[in-house]
């Protein structure tokens, strides 16, 4: 009879996807992973993934619920709110999705939340099917590793999914290619350049002159210490010799413009438009008509991280993206003021809309109404004929 009677408890069921098996069977298809890292790395990927995450960071989250809201504006110890949600929207658009382990006290109320990175958490299956459960290693030796964790414990935000939203797929797995040619593309133009070849002009030799490598560079450095004496005036040569200038035509700028396409396709990736990559985009849409294409982008996003939000804190959560698509509120206000305009709005519905939405302050003065009516000010002599007529006037009726 052994002395430890040990039961292996499976943990659930792995979830992997069926490329994994066809990349370790075919072990040269290296194209298949694109690390985050590696992939900030390039800048286009960096611009859309800074502005994208710092403009969902920007939007407000708002809870039905005082203690759901209250997680929402205060989910770390380690960090600021904004610095938070910004690496977690950061990592959803990097790798797909997203953790945050809920640190919560035995009435369940949650204290704190705890950044994950993808590395660190395991997903399983439960063998009957009816949720899921984590393995995760924490950086502190005190926790170190945690097993089957169940889902309401862990946050997980996910985008595109290829087995019923239980795990994300990377944006980074459509760009495999594109990077791979950047890359390439990248290291023939810093080749071209090293190899380029740069001289002012062209000293050629006439009537059959024979002269060797070592004369042919001697007379090149005569010229050139004859032009820099010369200080910039005229140069002198004789029958012999004829000097060209050279109108250097290079083929390295079409090497630097080839694969310019690259931006577009990774603004494709992300479902935004090329123009916040290079500033251009299509020169015949407006500026508005880009803004609106920008506002559906960022409320694709948002509808994903309201629903796992939704879910896991039991209450009606919502990201108003008004703050980080109009700063300033202009927009709002001019859209608040042509309301008023159509009689759509009164005076006062207008006033109250902008103070909530802190365009106005909530004590400001009310408007003053005219007491006297202001005539127009005339010329002297527009007054007395006004004068005259008016002496007219009565007289007739006398």
């Amino acid at each position: 009879m052994p002395l430890f009677n040990q039961h292996k408890v499976s943990p659930g069921l792995a979830i992997a996807d069926d490329t994994d098996i066809l990349h370790f069977l075919d072990p040269d298809n290296s194209d298949k992973y694109v690390d985050a890292r590696t992939a900030l790395k390039n800048s286009d990927i960096y611009s859309i993934v800074f502005q994208l995450s710092a403009d969902l960071a920007n939007g407000k989250l708002k809870a039905d619920a005082p203690r759901a809201q209250g997680i929402l504006n205060n989910p770390t110890q380690t960090s600021n709110a904004h610095a938070f949600w910004q690496s977690m929207f950061a990592q959803l658009l990097l790798g797909g999705e997203c953790f945050a382990y809920r640190w919560r006290n035995q009435n369940g109320t949650d204290m704190t939340w705890e950044y994950l990175r993808p590395s660190q958490v395991t997903p399983f299956l439960l063998e009957d099917g009816s949720g899921l459960i984590y393995n995760i290693n924490f950086d502190e030796p005190e926790v170190g590793v945690m097993e089957a964790v169940p889902q309401s414990d862990l946050i997980h935000i996910r985008l595109l999914s290829q087995n019923g939203g239980k795990t994300g797929i990377s944006p980074l797995s459509a760009l495999a290619n594109e990077l791979q040619i950047k890359d390439k593309s990248n290291k023939l133009t810093l080749s071209a350049l090293g190899r380029s070849i740069i001289a002012p002009g062209i000293l050629s030799i006439k009537h059959g002159g024979l002269l060797s490598d070592e004369e042919k560079a001697s007379r090149s450095r005569k010229f050139m210490k004859q032009t820099s004496k010369s200080e910039n005036g005229p140069i002198v040569i004789d029958d012999l010799e004829e000097y060209t200038p050279l109108e250097v035509k290079s083929n390295v700028a079409q090497l630097l413009n080839q694969v310019s396409w690259t931006g577009a396709q990774i603004a494709k990736v992300y479902g935004v438009s090329d123009s916040i990559i290079n500033g251009q985009g299509d020169q015949q849409s407006s500026v508005q008509m880009m803004g609106n294409a920008y506002v559906k982008s960022l409320s694709r996003y948002a509808k994903a991280i309201t629903g796992e939000l939704n879910n896991k804190l039991n209450a009606n959560i919502t990201l108003d993206l008004r703050s980080a698509i109009d700063p300033l509120g202009d927009e709002y206000a001019s859209t608040i003021a042509n309301l008023q305009k159509n009689g759509t709005l009164g005076a006062n519905q207008a006033t109250w809309l902008l103070q909530q939405a802190n365009y106005l302050p909530n004590d400001m003065p009310e408007k003053e109404k005219a007491t006297t009516q202001v005539q127009p000010v005339g010329s002297d002599n527009q007054l007395k004929g006004g004068e005259e007529d008016d002496n007219e006037d009565s007289e007739n009726h006398r």
